[in-house]
């Protein structure tokens, strides 16, 4: 008898569609916590990489890649109304993908929204359009056409997802640490009028990789604790971020967009070329890569107070600030000087790590509170004694994508939702065992210190909860 808790019971197929790093380390989790049987899951992936994981927890592995041209035929392949969908892949179209599992019955789940293999980098697609901003509002848009659709969770890995749980944590952490505890809100319009409250001008999603390998990252080789080609896709799309009402310009190369709810700008650069500086509780200060990712824009959205007429009365800036372990640093430096070609090579960073740890919080900042970090401080060798198959990255990402899986099994007709709109209590009593040290810090470090001391000019000490005042450019 299991001593896991089953949070959710499932009678249908669950089909994977990818098997990386996501895939290898979450189906152990999902058999774990799910009342499922192995002989209800099929593998589906362009790889033969995992197939033995696959085999030997018994499981249907097949080598079929999916395209723009076979994924209708294959998915009627492998599903049917009521079945789900588990969408673990690099290079297949997420939103074509919802819109079939939508039109079909069928559940649905993605760490990120991916476009079809070459959508990162297809310049005859307008910057704008290849944002996941973009991705996100076609993905939103579906909602509309399906709006009493199945659950299709969007971006739910840790982040996006799980971030989104730690920025309402936080928000409940700052009210009382302030001496104004508040009545836990129970909606969007609660929440967003709390974060308004509280001023927080800034909400860094702040991620420091510390874990380390003794085998080198190699010439020919790109290295990664997740998937190196999925890292690489996503720091090639502009740099995003949710911006904020507070902020007097946007930056000299920044654009906003004409088109869904206009919640955010991007930069004319790519996010790999684009620092930033953040802080986390072990690393202190850190400069890390200003990546897209779709929490940016979620998050600043759901957090947005609309006056009468319509407009943003409150929104705060968000973005992603992400120094990954140091290998992966070297391996996107060798990316980018090599005019962002992939060597012949890559590696995934998992049963070879020899240790560390990965910070992953929010920071949130203002001026009421100065700075406020809320996250999972995870070992690596933690990560391994709790689950097979994972290091402390893979085990943050893949707990929040099988908690989100859980979720949707219990809220089977809930259409197109985004993580800040679930239940975070829920999602995090599932994912709270296998984060390691979760809680909150506060910290007197201010995005300026320490600027001022060779550029003077550069530093805003009447406002330094601006981006301008975060930002360092590549």
């Amino acid at each position: 008898m299991s001593d896991y808790i089953r949070y959710a019971g499932f009678k249908g197929r669950v089909l994977f569609v990818g098997f990386g790093s996501i895939g290898q380390g979450g189906l152990p989790l999902l058999l774990r916590h799910a009342d499922l049987h192995p002989g209800q899951v099929t593998v589906l992936t362009a790889h033969e990489d995992g197939q033995e994981i696959a085999r030997r927890y018994g499981v249907k592995f097949i080598v079929e890649p999916v395209t723009r041209d076979n994924y209708r035929q294959l998915y009627a392949r492998h599903l049917a109304r009521g079945d789900f969908l588990v969408n673990a892949s690099v290079d297949v179209g997420s939103v074509d993908t919802i819109a079939w599992c939508q039109e079909n019955g069928v559940l649905y789940i993605d760490a990120c929204i991916e476009p079809w293999a070459g959508g990162h980098t297809d310049t005859s697609i307008p910057p704008a359009l290849r944002t996941n901003y973009a991705h996100r509002e076609h993905a939103r848009g579906l909602r509309r056409q399906h709006p009493e659709g199945p659950t299709a969770v969007l971006m739910h890995g840790a982040n996006p997802g799980l971030v989104s749980h730690f920025v309402k944590q936080a928000l409940l952490d700052i009210s009382d640490r302030i001496g104004t505890p508040t009545t836990r809100p129970t909606d969007r319009a609660g929440w967003a009028a709390l974060a308004q409250a509280l001023d927080i001008r800034v909400i860094q999603v702040s991620e420091r990789d510390h874990q380390t390998t003794d085998r080198r990252k190699q010439p020919d080789e790109f290295c990664n604790t997740w998937s190196s080609e999925a890292f690489a896709g996503e720091s090639l799309q502009p740099a995003e971020l949710g911006w904020g009402t507070h902020e007097r310009a946007i930056p000299h190369d920044g654009h906003d967009f004409d088109f869904g709810c206009r919640s955010s700008i991007f930069l004319a650069r790519t996010g790999c070329t684009t620092r930033v500086r953040s802080w986390a509780p072990q690393a202190g200060p850190f400069h890390g890569y200003l990546i897209s990712h779709g929490e940016a824009h979620s998050i600043a959205d759901y957090l947005t107070v609309q006056g009468e007429s319509g407009t943003a009365t409150y929104r705060p800036t968000c973005y992603y600030a992400y120094h990954p372990c140091d290998d992966a640093v070297a391996s996107l430096e060798q990316f980018v000087q090599a005019g962002y070609r992939m060597p012949p090579r890559q590696r995934l960073l998992r049963d070879e790590l020899t240790g560390g740890v990965d910070e992953l919080g929010v920071l949130l900042c203002g001026p009421r509170h100065g700075a406020y970090w809320y996250g999972s401080r995870l070992s690596v060798d933690d990560a391994r004694r709790l689950a097979p198959y994972n290091n402390a990255t893979g085990s943050q990402v893949n707990i929040g994508f099988v908690a989100a899986i859980l979720w949707a099994m219990r809220n089977p007709q809930r259409s197109v939702v985004e993580p800040d709109e679930m239940d975070d209590r829920l999602v995090m009593e599932i994912a709270r065992p296998y984060l390691g040290q979760l809680g909150g810090v506060s910290t007197d470090w201010t995005p300026v210190a320490g600027r001022g001391r060779l550029y003077p000019e550069t530093v805003d000490l009447d406002d330094p909860w601006q981006f301008g005042n975060f930002r360092v450019t590549g």
